[in-house]
This record gives structure tokens, sequence and C-alpha cells, in this order.
């Protein structure tokens, strides 16, 4: 069963969208919002929240945010751990890959 909250409209990936817009667009609450970012989970540009904006990175990590809550009843607490870990694995993997490249490249040149 799909549920209607993942159906979203497009976003264009390059502009940063104010608090409205992501409440909109994503059929999520401002409350909720709010919450994540005093958790740190989500870490909008601005000063306040009237000027706030959450740019493709920050938009990526709700719809994370929203799956793990979701799916495994995670509480916004361990949201915030859920996705720092996943964040040092991206990062892992990206590092592992460009070492790979570079052995390789050693390896051809010898």
């Amino acid at each position: 069963m799909t549920d209607s909250s993942d159906l979203y409209e497009p976003l264009d990936a390059d502009a940063p969208y104010a608090l409205e817009e992501v409440c909109r667009v994503f059929v999520v609450e401002k409350r909720l919002v709010l919450e994540m970012v005093e958790f740190g989970i989500l870490t909008p540009e601005g000063e306040d929240v009237s000027t706030w904006r959450f740019g493709a990175a920050a938009v990526l990590r709700l719809q994370r945010a929203r799956r793990l809550r979701r799916d495994l009843e995670i509480n916004l607490a361990g949201i915030a751990v859920a996705l720092d870990l996943l964040d040092e694995l991206d990062r892992t993997r990206q590092r592992v890959k460009s070492l790979e490249t570079h052995l390789a490249q050693l390896i051809d040149n010898d």
C-alpha cells in the first residue's frame, strides 16, 4: 500500500525552499519540521524561522527522516543519530571508491 505522503510534487534541486513550501510539498506539519531542526536533523539556512531556506540536502534528509519515523517508528533523537550514521556511511563509501580508483591507477601505471 502506498502512503500518499510519498507522492510529492517535484522540486527544483538547485533552489532553496521556505518552511511553508517544504510543509506543503511534503505534506508535513510545521511543528514536526521545527522539532527536526531542534534535534539537528535539518539545518536550514537563515537567521530565523521567517527567513529559513531548505536546500536539496535538507529535503533529502527530511524524506529519510520521515521514512525512518514511519517505517521503524524511531523517535527524533534516534532519527538524528541514524541519519548521522548514514551520512558517515555515505562518506566512507565515497572514500573507498576514490581509494579503489586511485589504487587501480597506480597498478595500471606499473
